[in-house]
């Protein structure tokens, strides 16, 4: 990647995070559950028979309740786990939030060793967590690459989900850089169209 892209990813990252710490506690809450709301509300999620999700982060939407959603309504709900082996992430099932979770490599939930697999291409709509987002389909990351890795390899619908502070007017972008077709936030669904 070009030092200047990264740069301006950097200084982007910082200045979204600011922002991101000063939202109180009780209102992240109610943002989360708006979200949740809105995502059940859309024909992609009702549509989606396989989900890959995330286990948020504390400065990240909590999408978690509608994992559970997914297991009750009969879709097939994937999480991200890491393959040390190739410094990526694989998509494993999880059937059971109680019993076949761990701690990962980056102290984040992950499926347990006995997870089953699933390519990545075999799913319907991966929800993707970020620092920012634009309308365009760009998403800032964390810097590592690991989620425009991952979502080189999605044929299905990538939703990025974030709270309205998050969306910027543009973030910086390079060739590796995957872009989504949808941007998901409490207040509005915007579906990314070339």
């Amino acid at each position: 990647m070009q030092p200047d892209i990264q740069a301006a990813k950097a200084a982007l990252r910082k200045q979204i995070r600011g922002v991101l710490q000063k939202i109180p506690p009780a209102v992240r809450t109610t943002m989360s559950a708006q979200i949740r709301d809105r995502l059940k509300a859309q024909a992609i999620w009702k549509n989606a028979g396989s989900v890959l999700f995330f286990a948020p982060l504390p400065d990240e939407p909590d999408v978690w309740l509608l994992l559970e959603d997914a297991l009750a309504g009969g879709k097939i709900a994937a999480l991200p786990r890491f393959d040390s082996t190739g410094n990526c992430y694989v998509a494993c099932q999880v059937k059971n939030l109680r019993s076949e979770l761990v701690p990962g490599q980056f102290g984040i939930r992950e499926p347990g060793a006995g997870c089953v697999e699933i390519p990545f291409n075999r799913l319907d709509l991966v929800l993707v967590p970020g620092v920012g987002f634009d309308l365009q389909g760009r998403r800032l990351g964390r810097g590592r690459g690991f989620y425009d890795r991952l979502l080189a390899d999605v044929d299905g619908i990538k939703c990025g989900i974030a709270v309205d502070e998050q969306v910027v007017k543009e973030i910086p972008a390079g060739p590796q850089d995957v872009r989504l077709n949808f941007i998901l936030t409490p207040t509005r669904c915007v579906e990314i169209t070339d």
